[in-house]
């Protein structure tokens, strides 16, 4: 028995719905700002990485107000301004507050490759570019958000009981506002460096290895004792937030300004916010 094929009447197929409005840039912002709180991830990562940040520094905060009876005329002297500074924002606080932002922006993106979602959301919005650039702003954003959050609080907890020995810095103090910037924005230039190494890497275990070691592992390698490894020492967005950090320059063998911090801080965050758009485009999904 054959079976006769039954073309489609012009009653059964859907007409194309040419009224309905083409998504704009902000419909994608609101997507993926829904898309990145819609894991419960985002929300853990953000109020675990801020505690533990302030914890690391109020600890140490505490532990110099109470080893400060027992310190020499010298390291007294020594402490203010650069160090009691220091204290608001501690070498393991800017090492965890890297880590939690540069890990947000790398599963912005390889989380979507390793569920398959981005062929989805691809499929909806075909201009890739456009869903990459929503997705650096968000994370942009939110980092940003997690950066003044723990470097604020950070700040006004350890000067309040450094004010106790009457070491503690106040907001107006000459380069308190830049290192507190620096400490705050090293957040969101970690989650764009993050993001762009998911967008050309795409495997979560890897993306996160080659985040660390970026942005980790290579500033503890070199040093600024010679010259070529200055150089590169002073091209790393850790070693320009050290520079950024200091109240007060120290004497070094290679002196950098803090004009070139700044520099540092902004090609990472262009250069990497560039790749993550690009990379999409010419790659399958």
């Amino acid at each position: 028995m054959s079976v006769t094929a039954t073309p489609p009447t012009a009653s059964s197929v859907r007409p194309l719905d040419t009224t309905e409005p083409r998504a704009r840039f902000v419909d994608l912002v609101a997507a993926e700002w829904i898309k990145l709180w819609s894991l419960r991830s985002t929300l853990w990562s953000f109020l675990g990485g801020t505690l533990a940040i302030i914890g690391f520094n109020v600890f140490t905060a505490y532990n110099d107000y109470s080893n400060w009876p027992g310190w020499s005329a010298q390291q007294k002297a020594e402490f203010m301004p650069n160090w009691a500074m220091l204290d608001a924002f501690t070498d393991a606080a800017v090492l965890c507050l890297m880590l939690t932002a540069s890990a947000m922006g790398a599963l912005t993106v390889v989380g979507e490759y390793s569920t398959g979602l981005i062929r989805t959301t691809f499929t909806a919005v075909p201009a890739r570019r456009s869903v990459m650039a929503a997705k650096v702003i968000v994370v942009t954003l939110v980092t940003t958000a997690l950066g003044l959050l723990a470097a604020g609080g950070s700040f006004w907890l350890t000067q309040a009981i450094l004010s106790g020995r009457d070491t503690g810095l106040s907001i107006g103090d000459a380069g308190v506002v830049p290192a507190l910037l620096a400490s705050a924005l090293i957040a969101p230039v970690a989650a764009l460096v993050g993001m762009a190494i998911g967008a050309l890497v795409r495997a979560s275990a890897a993306t996160m290895g080659v985040s660390f070691a970026v942005l980790l592992l290579v500033p503890m390698a070199v040093s600024d004792d010679h010259h070529g490894t200055a150089v590169v020492d002073h091209l790393l967005p850790y070693s320009a937030w050290a520079r950024l950090a200091q109240v007060v320059e120290k004497p070094v063998h290679f002196p950098w300004s803090e004009g070139g911090a700044w520099a540092v801080y902004a090609a990472w965050g262009l250069v990497s916010a560039v790749i993550t758009v690009v990379a999409v485009e010419r790659r399958d999904q």
